[in-house]
């Protein structure tokens, strides 16, 4: 009986998630990463971009299963935040190791 070998795994940058091959997204994701869930307004201010641009890239991340989008009140004013789902967070940390892979000594 032969054995094979057990596959020689590839160039980590295969394990990327395109999605997060936007540097806003990926800025997104990171930001959210740390916290439970945070408001639209300190997303869209700490990431530097408008209100249109961060709309716009959590549909994609909602779209894709990565995000929540929570409508709601604090006190009269409508608010709206963001959370990753456990599937964004799984997709962040596989894209992290592969940064890390990449970076790091390819032997």
């Amino acid at each position: 009986m032969t054995t094979k070998p057990a596959p020689t795994p590839g160039h980590p940058r295969h394990e990327l998630e395109p999605l997060l091959n936007s540097a806003v997204r990926l800025s997104v994701v990171a930001a959210l990463a740390g916290v439970d869930k945070a408001e639209f307004a300190y997303v869209r201010d700490l990431v530097e971009i408008t209100d249109s641009a961060l709309s716009k890239q959590a549909t994609r991340l909602e779209e894709a299963g990565w995000l929540g989008i929570e409508k709601g009140q604090a006190g009269r004013r409508p608010r709206t935040w963001l959370s990753l789902t456990e599937a964004g967070r799984a997709a962040y940390a596989r894209h992290l190791a592969a940064l890390r892979a990449i970076a790091g000594p390819l032997h």
